[in-house]
């Protein structure tokens, strides 16, 4: 198979899925960066329908974000289930490195992270039926030739640690292969299967298999590897895959891909598995995209909503008036925690809107809506002393006077084309400019959307309220 089709079945910035089954229970974890809270968690009892149930890291004291890098953070986690404990492990990139949380109960509480020793990114845990575990991580070797290695050291889940001596299972599918990463290891007719992603998170990325007789190796590739090879569309740059066997013994893939010409970035799929010769055989299944339209009127802080690194304490409110954001003097195009809480955009077209009640004293004093993939690619649409102005990060781009009173924000996507309209507290409505945005074009993370309000570097009291926030879709809602 060289293509993937049908819809993502969790859309948006879901990239780097692993699951676990309980019972008839699904449970999958993605990749989270630089966005707090970190990891978040869904169920599901069909692999299509998700509920998102929370993030294993919801607590400053578990994560510590200060000053990450866009793209950086929280890399590739792996979630697994062994005698009634979920273990997830993960990578700090650029702070504390491998780490293990804990919890009998995936919607949490989690435990603090625990250390683990070893280098790299994408760690994965394998629990043997001879009660044995281990823990796998990809590791550089030579960063300007995208060389890379896998290797193994045995966990201890009592004791939360690696002991014993490290092994290298594998370092590609062929010689001058790029970026072996993404390893997850599985236990299948005997065989130990060994699954990793290879080619880089592009158009090359590709999935790969190795197998052997004992968990440390040696490992044989599949003839045919890479099992699943680069995609040619309409969803390129699939692979970091994760299998999951069925109540009734089939065999599932979830895996990360991307829908070209929009902001999503990398997005989570399902497909089917069979087999040859012992070997994975990726199949595509098409997906009912659902596009539920979302109204929320913050009565409570959804899960969905994430700021920008670890916030020191709340910069919000909820409850039956609506989210009060307090303006702060961080913003966006810092290394900091401004007052933004996003969520991701899930389709590429789609109409997004809320009813900003705010009266700045002061020209420093902004609030409205952000379309932000990092700090430094953003497009903010805010109300201003001067009334309602459209920026591409520092640079302004279109302004125009409103009247005082609340006013309705909107952003028009589809695809690339983003049309910003408002609507005063007289009833008129303004389209004031369309932007091409292809700067929005992802790598490691995608586009979030949501409410945002700063006092640019000064100390600030005040506070801007956003009555509701609403995503639409054009045409017939599936």
């Amino acid at each position: 198979m060289t293509a993937m089709f049908g819809d993502p079945v969790l859309p948006g910035f879901r990239p780097d899925p692993s699951v676990c089954r309980v019972g008839a229970d699904y449970y999958l974890v993605t990749s989270s960066f630089e966005w707090f809270p970190g990891l978040p968690l869904f169920h599901s009892r069909d692999l299509v329908n998700w509920r998102r149930l929370g993030s294993a890291l919801d607590r400053p004291s578990q994560l510590d974000l200060g000053g990450c890098e866009p793209s950086r953070g929280l890399f590739a986690p792996t979630i697994r289930h062994h005698d009634g404990v979920f273990h997830l492990v993960c990578t700090l990139m650029d702070g504390a490195g491998h780490f293990v949380v804990t919890a009998s109960d995936p919607a949490g509480p989690w435990s603090q992270p625990h250390r683990l020793e070893g280098e790299g990114f994408d760690p994965s845990l394998f629990f043997d039926d001879d009660g044995r575990a281990w823990f796998t991580a990809a590791r550089v070797v030579d960063e300007a030739a995208g060389r890379t290695e896998i290797w193994l050291r045995e966990y201890l889940p009592g004791e939360r640690r690696l002991t014993g001596p490290e092994h290298v299972l594998w370092s590609g599918s062929r010689p001058g292969a790029r970026w072996s990463e993404a390893p997850h290891l599985y236990k299948i007719d005997g065989s130990y299967l060994l699954l990793t992603a290879e080619g880089g998170t592009d158009v090359d990325h590709s999935v790969v298999a190795a197998r052997a007789g004992h968990v440390t190796g040696p490992y044989e590739g599949a003839p045919d590897n890479p099992v699943l090879p680069p995609s040619t569309g309409p969803v390129t740059c699939t692979g970091h895959a994760d299998l999951v066997q069925t109540p009734n013994g089939d065999w599932r893939a979830v895996l990360l891909g991307v829908r070209p010409g929009s902001a999503l970035g990398r997005e989570t799929f399902l497909a089917w598995i069979a087999w040859d010769d012992g070997w994975p055989v990726f199949s595509p299944v098409v997906h009912t995209d659902l596009r539920r339209p979302l109204h929320d009127d913050f009565t409570v802080l959804s899960p969905d909503w994430s700021a920008l690194r670890t916030p020191r304490a709340p910069f919000w409110t909820t409850g039956d008036e609506g989210l009060h954001l307090s303006l702060r003097p961080e913003r966006l195009g810092e290394r900091s925690t401004p007052s933004l809480l996003a969520r991701p955009q899930l389709h590429p077209e789609c109409d997004v809107s809320t009813e900003l009640h705010f009266t700045p004293a002061a020209p420093e004093e902004q609030a409205g809506l952000a379309v932000v993939i990092d700090d430094d690619t953003h497009l903010l649409f805010l109300r201003t002393t001067e009334g309602v102005s459209l920026l591409h990060g520092p640079k302004l781009l279109a302004r125009t006077p409103v009247p005082p009173g609340p006013v309705r924000l909107e952003v028009r996507i589809r695809g690339f084309s983003h049309t910003f309209a408002h609507t005063a507290s007289d009833g008129t409505r303004q389209e004031l400019a369309t932007v091409e945005a292809a700067f929005l074009t992802p790598l490691f993370t995608s586009v979030q959307l949501g409410p945002y309000a700063t006092s640019n570097g000064r100390p600030c009291t005040a506070r801007a309220r956003f009555a509701w926030f609403d995503i639409t879709y054009p045409g017939p809602t599936p």
